[in-house]
C-alpha cells in the first residue's frame, strides 16, 4: 500500500484535530508525549507504529524535510492508545539525537508550525530495534502498511 491516509482514526485527549497542543507536551514545557487513541484499524493489522514529524521546520535531515520529533515502534496489535509520557514501545531516534519524544520547539518568531502524529497500522508484528531513524524505520515498515492516518496539532513559540 502507498503512504495514503487510510480510514483509521486517531484522536488525542490533550488536543483536537488542527488546534494548539498544550505547552505541557512541549519542549518549552514538560517536554512529555501526549495521550493518543486510534480505532477502525485495517483488518489483518498485528501492529502499529507512531511518528510525530514538522514538516514546516526549516531543516534537511537525511534527505527528508521537516524536523522528527517521535519514533515509536513496536506497538502490538492489542495496543489502540498510548497513556501521556507512555513507555510503552520501542524508541528511534528524533532529530535532536536523542531516544524518544521531543515536543514542539519551533524557532522564536517562526510563526505557527503543525505537528503530523501519525498511526501506522501493520501486517505484522515488527521487533525492530531501538534507535532507528525515521529512514532506516520507514524502509522497514513500508512492506507491512496496511493503512494510516494522522492528528494534526500546531505549536507557536513567540
Amino acid at each position: 500500500m502507498a503512504f495514503a491516509p487510510s480510514s483509521m482514526q486517531l484522536t488525542s485527549s490533550a488536543f483536537v484535530h488542527h488546534e494548539a497542543i498544550p505547552t505541557r507536551h512541549t519542549g518549552e514545557g514538560e517536554n512529555v508525549s501526549p495521550a493518543l487513541a486510534w480505532r477502525d484499524a485495517p483488518e489483518g493489522t498485528q501492529g502499529f507504529a507512531v511518528i510525530c514529524h514538522d514538516p514546516d521546520a526549516p531543516l534537511v535531515n537525511n534527505g527528508s524535510y521537516g524536523f522528527v520529533h517521535w519514533l515509536l515502534y513496536n506497538l502490538p496489535a492489542d495496543v489502540t492508545a498510548l497513556d501521556e509520557a507512555t513507555t510503552l514501545g520501542t524508541a528511534g531516534v528524533n532529530d535532536t539525537g536523542s531516544l524518544g519524544y521531543g515536543g514542539p520547539m519551533p524557532p522564536e518568531g517562526h510563526g505557527v508550525h503543525l505537528y503530523y502524529f501519525w498511526v501506522l497500522a501493520l501486517d505484522t508484528h515488527t521487533e525492530l530495534p531501538e534507535g532507528l531513524t525515521l529512514p532506516e524505520l520507514l524502509t522497514q515498515l513500508e512492506p507491512h502498511l496496511l493503512g494510516m492516518n494522522r492528528l494534526v496539532g500546531s505549536y507557536r513559540r513567540d
